[in-house]
């Protein structure tokens, strides 16, 4: 007899609040995070009376929390939750939705994240982000993650054989396929002179390595398959490992090495059959390590990888643009990749869509504690319902 853990869970739609660099005045993180869910639910073909559960993810929604939000929409839930976790925060909440449905504890959950970020709202969190960066990294004055993942891109450089313009290569594709997204904040074109030309930030990374922070939005409405409406994308495998190795490793892998294996066998797939990747990309060596982590490259041929697969966009990775061209809107971040992913499995990635599109992964990472991010999870998605 099939159990209750057994039933097959499925995002009925995923939505994007236009990612911008500046809002309009008086409009805040509840404005955009409401707008993003109304849009989701119209699009799955639901209305918010339907809506009996939601998880917000923000890093500037506070003090609001989740019932602030269902409050403002008039929504009446069985289940919320909130997480602001950065890079993983929607994967988060996807995994506790998921096991949410196939419970019983609600039907129809919509997941939510986003950020506004002002003038000074960036610098306050980098200063703050949490207790660890406030009272010894801020008084230092590090100025943010990007000397640390400098640091951690010259030993990837050194480990694997790399230079500066294969990082370039990566961030000039991502940048072409930004190109075919009209919700790209960065769509004007990228050569890799340009990129190499680019001001130092911290030396090895210049500016196109290090993610422009923007204000936006994304939404996912999931339910049990049971209740899908034409095409949706399925759930088929799930994992995460988070303070993998207590923040004493160098940084070059992340907890997705430990959980691939579980990953790929949930869903009984391999590395080659998946037709496209969203993978997070705070910079372009997370992008590799992630990559090689869940098996993509071989034998730690990263610039071979880059030149054969990433370069040419014949392994369609990140092809919004990632946030490095579609911009980092907060904890939106963490649900970007995998709004992506659906998009192309449901037929409604436009311009850039990947034919024929049946299987797709997303993988998210973050969390900077004193080094390195914290956090890591992993989904693989497959297509469902009809053309």
């Amino acid at each position: 007899m099939s159990g209750v853990f057994d039933t097959d869970v499925a995002v009925l739609a995923a939505t994007e609040v236009p990612y911008r660099r500046r809002v309009e005045s008086g409009v805040g993180t509840g404005d955009l995070l409401a707008q993003a869910v109304i849009d989701a639910v119209e699009r799955a073909g639901f209305s918010l009376d339907d809506v009996d559960g939601l998880a917000v993810s923000s890093f500037t929604h506070a003090p609001d929390r989740a019932v602030d939000l269902a409050w403002s929409l008039g929504l009446r839930t069985r289940w919320f939750m909130d997480d602001g976790c950065g890079g993983v925060s929607g994967f988060n909440t996807l995994q506790h939705a998921w096991r949410a449905l196939q419970a019983g504890d609600a039907d129809l959950i919509v997941l939510v994240a986003g950020d506004v970020f002002q003038a000074d709202d960036f610098s306050r969190l980098v200063d703050h982000y949490n207790q660890t960066t406030r009272n010894w990294l801020r008084p230092l004055e590090y100025g943010g993650p990007n000397g640390v993942f400098a640091m951690l891109t010259t030993r990837q450089m050194q480990r694997y054989g790399l230079q500066r313009a294969d990082y370039g290569r990566l961030a000039v594709a991502q940048r072409e396929w930004a190109m075919l997204n009209p919700g790209a904040v960065y769509r004007t074109p990228l050569s890799l002179e340009t990129y190499l030309d680019a001001p130092m930030v911290a030396d090895p990374l210049g500016l196109y390595d290090c993610v422009p922070v923007v204000s936006g939005a994304n939404a996912l409405v999931l339910a049990r398959t049971d209740r899908a409406r034409g095409r949706h994308a399925r759930i088929a495998g799930f994992a995460a490992r988070h303070n993998p190795d207590g923040q004493q490793g160098d940084g070059l892998a992340t907890g997705l090495r430990q959980v691939a294996g579980e990953l790929w066998r949930q869903s009984g797939i391999g590395p080659g059959d998946i037709q496209l990747a969203a993978i997070y990309d705070d910079y372009p060596a997370m992008v590799l390590a992630q990559l090689d982590d869940l098996g993509f490259i071989a034998d730690g041929d990263y610039a071979g990888f880059i030149q054969r697969e990433l370069a040419t966009r014949r392994f369609p990775v990140n092809t919004s643009g990632g946030q490095l061209s579609a911009g980092q809107a907060g904890t939106a971040g963490g649900m970007h990749g995998i709004v992506e992913v659906a998009r192309h499995l449901m037929g409604e990635a436009d311009e850039r869509q990947v034919p024929q599109a049946r299987y797709g992964l997303a993988s998210g990472y973050g969390m900077v504690e004193y080094r390195y991010g914290m956090c890591a999870a992993a989904v693989i998605l497959e297509a469902g319902g009809g053309s």
